[in-house]
């Protein structure tokens, strides 16, 4: 068969077999990533049919799917958010960093993987999936709640700092040096500190000069300018992710809005073939030997995650509930977790069959902890301490306290939904 045929016959299963798999995952109310990974073993080397001809096209759609990903997460924030949660959600984004990473690169360094590695893994285990958590609380009708703007705070911040770990981790894997390695980090910063300077400054006439009425014309010039900066960033060793994500912040208003619209159906198919991608670059035998490290690191940070959340919920003033709550909605990985393993994996092949367990246990259990940390803590902690709330006296409660504290010791004074829905994730 001529290799043109069995690419195109490849390709079409391919695409078909993602269309019928997103369907059902949307069916049963599960996230289609663990489904796309479990086609990339099957399909890839060690797989029930490996499939050829198609792993370079599927290796340039999995790049592409990377760029959009990332151009369409910044196109959600403007840069005055983006500046207004580092200002406010700082503190938060250290602990989340420090309850999250480590335990990745303890883990690499337990399992003799080297710094490198160590400094992978460490951001497959802090980057929680903006993707399936915005799903997941649209899902339980709980974008109105108090603690999501807080949970919303986290993930801007996990977000932005990535334009700064990128290029860091783009830069040790390359083997560059600290010296080569401090220069990355430095052209990333100053190029992050440019672009929002000139989104705040300048945000509309960049936005203007971009916008066209045509969707056509719109569409080409995005697509074009985001695929240029991206090359652009990979050759200067930034990362061609944070080229796109930089973009996506420059752009503002009603031309984000059109592009966010064009974009959304390029983006979920080309992402759909990166977990391919990544699925048939891992051979699935190496899976079994780390799944139980998996399984350790996915049950440590879910902890670690939920202690996130509470924390940034308490800073917030929020009670008990909305604190675990905020925890539950934050345990799930995904998307940007493969990103950075994708990235490693080429150097460090070692990070993909355990990258790939990890997020395979945590985007099935991230749904299920948003719906259930809350209540099964709650009763787990009553049946500790039944007499603690029943034996407050009335009469401890200062008369000039706020009526709200006093009305649920368990609860707390910011419970429950707010009187205006959370910011748009």
């Amino acid at each position: 068969m001529h290799e043109t045929t069995t690419l195109l016959i490849e390709l079409g299963a391919i695409i078909l077999g993602l269309g019928l798999i997103g369907r059902f995952a949307g069916r049963i109310g599960l996230s289609p990533i663990p489904l796309y990974l479990l086609v990339g073993l099957a399909f890839g080397t060690g797989g029930l049919l490996p499939m050829s001809a198609s792993e370079d096209f599927v290796a340039v759609g999995a790049e592409i799917g990377v760029i959009l990903l990332l151009l369409l997460l910044g196109l959600e924030y403007s840069a005055s958010e983006l500046v207004g949660s580092l200002k406010t959600q700082y503190p938060s984004g250290l602990v989340d960093f420090v309850l999250n990473a480590v335990p990745g690169a303890v883990a690499a360094l337990l399992l003799g993987w080297g710094p490198v590695a160590a400094v992978a893994l460490a951001g497959v285990t802090w980057i929680s999936s903006s993707g399936v958590i915005a799903k997941v609380l649209t899902d339980l009708e709980r974008l109105g709640n108090r603690e999501t703007p807080v949970v919303l705070g986290i993930l801007v911040m996990e977000d932005l700092a990535m334009a700064v770990y990128l290029p860091l981790l783009t830069a040790l894997l390359a083997g560059v040096g600290l010296a080569g390695g401090s220069i990355t980090l430095l052209i990333a910063l100053g190029t992050v500190g440019i672009v929002l300077y000139l989104a705040l400054r300048h945000g509309r006439v960049i936005s203007k000069a971009v916008n066209s009425d045509n969707p056509e014309m719109l569409l080409l010039v995005v697509l074009g300018l985001t695929l240029l900066v991206a090359g652009i960033a990979q050759e200067l060793q930034v990362s061609a992710a944070v080229g796109a994500f930089l973009v996506g912040i420059a752009l503002s208003g009603e031309v984000a809005e059109g592009a966010r619209k064009l974009l959304t159906p390029l983006r979920d198919l080309f992402a759909a073939v990166f977990f391919v991608f990544f699925g048939l670059s891992t051979d699935p035998t190496e899976i079994p030997p780390v799944l139980l490290p998996a399984l350790l690191l996915a049950v440590v940070t879910a902890a670690t995650k939920i202690a996130t959340g509470w924390y940034a919920a308490r800073r917030a003033g929020i009670g008990p509930k909305g604190r675990l709550r905020a925890g539950g909605a934050l345990v799930a990985r995904g998307e940007f977790s493969i990103v950075i393993a994708g990235l490693a994996v080429a150097s460090e092949p070692r990070i993909g069959p355990i990258a790939t367990a990890y997020v395979l246990i945590l985007v099935i259990l991230g749904p299920l902890a948003a719906r259930w940390t809350e209540p099964l803590l709650l009763r787990f902690t009553e049946a500790r301490t039944p007499s603690v709330v029943k034996e407050v006296p009335v009469a401890t409660v200062e008369p000039h306290a706020h009526p709200v504290a006093a009305e649920d010791p368990v609860a707390g004074p910011a419970d429950g939904p707010a009187a205006e829905p959370a910011p748009k994730a």
